[in-house]
């Protein structure tokens, strides 16, 4: 993993603060004024994480992080002055890693960084972990999903519920163990979150009956994947 940060953020006050407590962790701030600026220095410096503000010139940063997850897994942190529901929905929906409110603590993003970037170091170790069900593989290295020989197209954390579930079948994870699994300890959003990605995972999926194995939903509890015996 590369120590490069990209920081994209119109707001100069804000970029000088990130820049000093990111350079005090040990990582090369590399710095973007606009959305333009920031795919451009995106695709120059592959950085290991990007803080990435919503309301930028040129291009927001709802964009930037679509035009960023056509080709990358890279985590992204997206950072706004926004707090509404449907603004942090959208965020975790077109595939950003967390979502962090003005105003906020330094401290806090640091905190929020070091999850993120801790939970890419599980996720490297278990690089060749392959979880296969009936009619089902999924590849979490190359965050690839098989469903009856066609790929299905999941967003980052889809991927990461979906093999966390079918990895344990039988298994009931609470809202809160898959929000530590996958969001991690310091995650500060709800529950909610979960049933939003689980929804979206069962509609893009579409499980029939003709599959051996099923996403249930324990009422009161959470989730797990079941597998049939027939």
């Amino acid at each position: 993993m590369n120590k490069y940060l990209l920081i994209a953020d119109d707001n100069e006050g804000i970029l000088d603060i990130l820049k000093t407590y990111v350079s005090k962790a040990g990582f090369t701030a590399i710095i973007a004024h606009d959305g333009e600026e920031a795919l451009q220095k995106f695709m120059e410096f592959r950085p290991s994480l990007v803080l990435l503000d919503v309301m930028m010139p040129k291009k927001d940063g709802f964009t930037v992080c679509r035009e960023i997850r056509q080709s990358s897994n890279v985590p992204i942190i997206m950072v706004t002055a926004k707090g509404e529901d449907g603004d942090r929905i959208m965020g975790l929906d077109i595939g950003a890693d967390d979502y962090i409110v003005k105003p906020f603590s330094p401290g806090e993003v640091m905190a929020r960084i070091r999850a993120v970037l801790r939970r890419l170091d599980i996720s490297e170790e278990q690089s060749k972990d392959i979880v296969c069900h009936p009619g089902l593989r999924i590849n979490i290295a190359d965050y690839e999903v098989i469903i009856e020989k066609q790929p299905i197209n999941l967003t980052k954390k889809e991927i990461e519920i979906l093999w966390i579930l079918a990895s344990n079948p039988g298994k009931v994870f609470s809202r809160d163990n898959l929000l530590n699994s996958v969001w991690g300890y310091e995650y500060f959003g709800d529950a909610r979150t979960v049933d939003t990605h689980i929804k979206r995972l069962r509609s893009k999926i579409n499980i029939s009956e003709t599959f051996s194995w099923d996403i249930k939903t324990i009422w009161g509890v959470g989730y797990k994947f079941e597998v049939k015996h027939v």
